[in-house]
């Protein structure tokens, strides 16, 4: 068997090759699809699986929700809190009263990136939660207590 043959370091060979696309790119926020890293390379879904674990374990690529895998910039931070939580920071952050209008699902879905559908989820824990009052079919959410934050030691 020829040593390019040889399944052992070829996935070390596919992240280095990744990690030249990502330093060549400083746009770049996702990795490749396995398949198309599969095709490009003519390899397993294993070999690229081992591929992406050695770019997590050098602290390059992190795996998403959906079986994706995006890039990780030195100096990025990203929010890994719950999006419900994320949500609640909007009331602080742009120091809405009791009694003032919540923006709409549509506004937070473009704001944070994320489905209408997925909004409306943590919109509605807000609203179990006491913090928002439901605004129903086409009326206004609005903000009906201020959340409560607890301090970590």
């Amino acid at each position: 068997m020829a040593p390019a043959a040889s399944p052992r370091g070829v996935f070390l060979e596919i992240a280095a090759a990744v990690k030249a696309q990502i330093k060549a790119d400083p746009e770049m926020t996702k990795l490749p699809s396995a398949a198309d890293l599969m095709k490009a390379h003519g390899v397993s879904r294993g070999v690229v699986l081992r591929a992406f674990g050695a770019l997590q374990k050098d602290g390059i690529a992190e795996p998403v929700p959906g079986g994706r895998w995006r890039v990780v910039r030195p100096g990025e931070r990203d929010d890994r809190r719950p999006l419900e939580d994320r949500i609640a920071d909007v009331i602080t952050d742009e120091s809405l009263p009791v009694g003032a209008a919540f923006p709409s699902a549509s506004a937070l879905a473009e704001r944070f990136g994320v489905s209408r559908p997925t909004v409306t989820k943590a919109l509605d824990k807000l609203e179990a939660a006491g913090v928002l009052a439901s605004g129903g079919q086409g009326r206004v959410r609005t903000v009906r207590a201020l959340p409560i934050r607890e301090e970590s030691s």
